[in-house]
């Protein structure tokens, strides 16, 4: 494996906020810090951690809630997610009022991320998917070398993100699962916003709303 990865599991909604740090130089990337960031820090300095980016899947606010003040309290930059997601850091200090969340600053990302990009973490390279249907702007984060996906909301283990929120589209999102994630190789691990890690395997043969043979 190139990274080492944690989960941190993190405010009232349970989301998993990923650490990813690259074996060979011991950078980090926070991977969704929606809240809770003195677990994150604890965890970054019990890997021995130097964390050197903000990586951001989507922008609701039990996965973005926490990252003007992570970034500014280590210096790094936010790349993520994709300009469709605007309006959602727009509102995150409404979201936070709404779903009574410590108040959330809004932020501009350093870097916003489109299809086909690449981000790095020390010494790895992750592939960047646009996987909108949760939300318009929603990226998924892959390492080939780890065969490993960061998925945030698009996929769970037997579920899939929710599109009753504003700009969510079903069929977008299906989509988005069966056209672009599922061709990455049954053997792909991915770790989702919430819950236990799957495998894209797994999920074709057993998830009823996006499996081979569903029905």
């Amino acid at each position: 494996m190139s990274l080492s990865v944690a989960v941190v599991p993190v405010t009232a909604f349970v989301q998993n906020c990923t650490i990813l740090m690259c074996n060979t130089t011991r950078k980090a990337a926070v991977v969704d810090p929606g809240g809770d960031l003195d677990r994150v820090q604890a965890q970054l300095s019990s890997m021995g951690a130097d964390a050197e980016k903000i990586l951001l899947t989507h922008a609701h606010i039990d996965h973005a809630g926490g990252t003007a003040e992570l970034a500014r309290t280590l210096d790094i930059p936010i790349e993520g997610p994709e300009k469709g997601d605007l309006f959602w850091i727009e509102g995150l200090p409404q979201q936070s009022a709404m779903f009574g969340f410590p108040a959330a600053e809004t932020f501009t990302p350093d870097r916003w991320l489109n299809d086909g990009d690449t981000v790095s973490v020390g010494d790895v390279t992750l592939q960047v998917i646009h996987c909108p249907g949760h939300t318009p702007g929603h990226v998924v984060f892959y390492s080939p070398q780890d065969k490993l996906a960061i998925v945030g909301d698009v996929i769970f283990q037997g579920s899939i993100g929710r599109t009753d929120f504003p700009k969510g589209n079903h069929a977008e999102l299906v989509s988005s699962i069966r056209d672009k994630l599922f061709p990455l190789g049954d053997d792909v691990t991915f770790i989702p916003g919430h819950g236990p890690e799957s495998t894209f395997g797994h999920e074709r043969r057993t998830n009823p709303f996006v499996a081979d043979q569903r029905g």
